[in-house]
């Protein structure tokens, strides 16, 4: 074995020497043999792009006045946020209580008691708040559609918005833009529409670690942000408490129906302790203004803009264009190496 793998290396040897006194005589004909074209020469990357720098900088210059012009053109947005927290209810433990004796008794009556207390409620009141419907409601009763969908920036001097006169004819008070009547569109804008231009102005969030709510508003004008910030949590309020208040006095009525139709004492009695709770939750409904929501810190009129984040825009147009303009360079480069110099 030793005397075999002697003859080998010995042959391995030759080869090699062979190989080597070929490519000194043709090199071209063993390129593949140790062959580095193909990898990455730092300093021909670093000469191309010095070679391109006029094309870089006027590229990257380009972007860099666009950037600053689209800045520039974007209207100041003002934010308004309320801190919330969940309203606690003076009939929550009794209920409570009540759905653990009874609740499936009442379930087959079709009544709920609300077991989970203030904070289900919480939670289905930031649900509904992100709703087409709630916020279409909302748009029609505070008649905010051109302010919605119309406004393109506030004047602070005045104190006024900017409508676009190309959507909104403010001195005869009616629409103008342009519509697509085979898309199903009407000169005014619809409840679709609407929602979708509003949904990104509102935004509402809960803390997991405290349970505090947030809710913000963006817009133009700093004061009428704040405005909408109060409108919405009044009508959330309102939204939840209306609810309540006609599935209590649904209940209590057909408790009543069923108090008439037995005669068994542990039943009327079960009937008349879940009408009591109803009662309360009545009462609780008709007279509390913040139902739902507590309010902790209220909203107040900004005095300095949320956005644009002018600075982030054109930092981002400067890199974009930087990159961009390095690239175009390199491929140039590559093409012209390789059209001057083919593979063979």
């Amino acid at each position: 074995m030793p005397e075999k793998n002697k003859h080998l290396e010995q042959e391995n040897a030759e080869l090699k020497a062979q190989v080597k006194a070929l490519s000194t005589l043709n090199p071209a004909l063993y390129t593949g043999v140790n062959d580095d074209s193909d990898e990455i020469d730092l300093a021909e990357l670093w000469r191309a792009i010095w070679s391109g720098k006029w094309l870089i900088v006027a590229i990257t210059s380009i972007f860099a006045l666009t950037s600053v012009l689209y800045a520039l053109n974007l209207p100041d947005e003002y934010k308004s946020t309320v801190l919330l927290a969940p309203a606690s209810s003076s009939s929550s433990s009794s209920l409570s209580k009540l759905a653990g004796q009874f609740g499936g008794l009442a379930s087959l009556a079709g009544i709920n008691l609300g077991g989970g207390g203030a904070e289900d409620k919480t939670v289905v009141a930031m649900e509904i708040m992100k709703t087409w419907g709630f916020l279409e409601t909302f748009i029609k009763d505070n008649h905010i559609e051109v302010e919605v969908f119309a406004a393109e920036g506030w004047n602070r001097s005045s104190n006024s918005l900017v409508i676009d006169p190309e959507v909104y004819d403010v001195d005869n008070k009616k629409w103008v833009r342009e519509f697509n009547a085979s898309r199903g569109q009407k000169i005014e804008p619809s409840s679709w529409e609407l929602f979708e231009k509003f949904k990104g102005r509102v935004s509402v969030s809960q803390d997991k670690t405290s349970g505090l709510i947030s809710l913000s508003v963006e817009y133009f004008s700093p004061i009428i942000a704040k405005q909408w910030t109060d409108k919405l949590v009044k009508a959330i309020n309102a939204h939840i408490q209306k609810q309540d208040r006609e599935e209590a006095i649904k209940s209590i009525a057909y408790l009543n129906d069923k108090i008439k139709e037995t005669n068994i004492a542990d039943m009327q009695s079960v009937f008349y302790q879940l009408i009591e709770e109803q009662t309360k939750t009545l009462m609780l409904a008709e007279v509390s203004d913040e139902y739902v929501f507590k309010t902790l810190s209220p909203a107040k009129v900004a005095e300095e803009k949320a956005k644009p984040k002018r600075a982030l825009i054109v930092i981002l147009g400067l890199m974009l264009g930087g990159m961009l303009a390095v690239i175009i360079v390199l491929i140039r480069h590559f093409k012209r190496n390789n059209a001057t110099n083919p593979k063979p």
